[in-house]
């Protein structure tokens, strides 16, 4: 496969677990589920942006930390 196509299908997975961990949230309290959400956009948005692992698990903790303090 191309790294593209990979990079396509890696995105894919990752936004179709988000949307399937989300469901998990309905006994969560509103930080964690935005702590939970953050994580999850960053992740997607540090895969977009970075390609690699590093920028994911990157994209995901700093999505994590503003999540959680967002109407702190």
């Amino acid at each position: 496969m191309e790294l593209k196509a990979i990079k396509s299908l890696s995105a894919a997975i990752l936004l179709a677990s988000m949307v399937v961990s989300l469901t998990a949230c309905e006994s969560m309290t509103t930080r964690q589920r935005n702590t939970a959400i953050g994580a999850g956009i960053g992740s997607v948005a540090g895969a977009a942006l970075g390609g690699n692992m590093l920028s994911t698990l990157g994209g995901a903790a700093a999505g994590g930390l503003i999540g959680n303090q967002v109407k702190k």
